[in-house]
This record gives C-alpha cells, structure tokens and sequence, in this order.
C-alpha cells in the first residue's frame, strides 16, 4: 500500500507529465484558459488514461508473450483512440458548451504523449496491474492539477498590466515556465 501512495505522490507532484516531462503541452497550453474547460479536459484525460492503462496492460502482455512488443506504441494508440472517441461521444452528447470549449483539443488526445507516456511508463517501470493503474491515476490527476492551477495563472495574468510585448503568448509561455519551476520544489519528496 505505502508503494501505490508512493506512486500518486510522485506521479502527481514529483513526475508531473506536464510540468516536470513537458509532456502533453499542446492541450496543456490550448485548453487552460478557463478553469472549466481545463476541469472537463482533466477529467477527460484522466477517464482515458486510467482505462486505456486498464486496457494496455494485458495487450502488452499479448504482444510480450508472441513477441511482438515492437507493436506496443501501435497498439497503444488504438486503444487510447476507442476510448478517446468514447468520451467524445459522451461530452458531446450530455456537454455540448463544455464539448465547443474544448475544440480540437478533445480528438487530441489520441495523440496526447502525456496519455501514451503513461501507459508506456508501465510497461518500462515493469508495474504490476495494480500499480499501472495507480500511476495512470496519479499522472491523470497531475494533468488536471497543472491545467486548474494554470488556468488560475492565466485568469491573473489577463487581469494583469503588462508591457504589450509581453502580452499574449510571451507572457503565457513566461508563466508556464514559472509554475514548472514551482514544480522542481517537491523533487526529493519521495
């Protein structure tokens, strides 16, 4: 039990997919300019790769047991798209605003490394069921805590009064840089 903890913590706070790996920027960057839709694209992230992780672990046993491992990115992908369009259909259907806000963003992440990160990193570190889940669950929850406390960065920084140089982009990227560094704080934890 003190692993799995272990796992969320570092998952979480120490290894966060976005802030620490700089993985999964692209939506990071496009769906955090309102905390409702940075909440809905972290919720849909975590659904997608809590399950495809449920999902990849025994086709990754499959594909080690016909030696066919090289296939792992490939199947991967397929199933992180099934469940990908699942949430689409769901979102659009039940959340139609919360589905316009997120735009592209929601088809992209099938192709979102922060999510295929993840089920790559439970191949690679060996975990066990158990454990694959929990950190497919902690990075998740990472994802989701970097967009909800960037969006709350970037709601002050348009409330802000910067130079117009800095405005928009540049500021956007400045900030970024400024909560990863945050971030670096809590390396030595676990």
């Amino acid at each position: 039990m003190k692993e799995l903890v272990l796992i969320m913590i570092g998952a979480v706070l120490i290894n966060n997919v976005v802030l620490s790996q700089f993985m999964g920027i692209c939506a990071f960057l496009g769906t955090s300019k309102q905390i409702k839709s940075a909440v809905g694209m972290g919720a849909a992230v975590i659904f997608v790769m809590f399950f495809a992780s449920m999902v990849t672990y025994p086709v990754y046993a499959i594909l080690e047991r016909i030696n066919a491992e090289y296939l792992k990115t490939v199947a991967f992908i397929l199933v992180i798209a099934l469940f990908v369009q699942l949430v689409e259909m769901v979102i659009k259907k039940l959340m139609p605003p919360l589905y316009k806000a997120l735009g592209v963003y929601l088809p992209l992440i099938t192709t979102n490394c922060a999510v295929l990160g993840a089920a790559i990193t439970n191949v690679d570190k060996k975990y066990t069921f158990a454990k694959s889940l929990t950190n497919s669950l902690g990075t998740g929850l990472g994802f989701m805590l970097a967009l909800v406390l960037f969006a709350g960065v970037r709601a002050r920084i348009e409330d802000s009064d910067i130079p117009k140089t800095f405005k928009g982009v540049p500021a956007t990227l400045i900030a970024a840089a400024i909560v990863s560094l945050s971030f670096m704080g809590f390396s030595g934890i676990v």
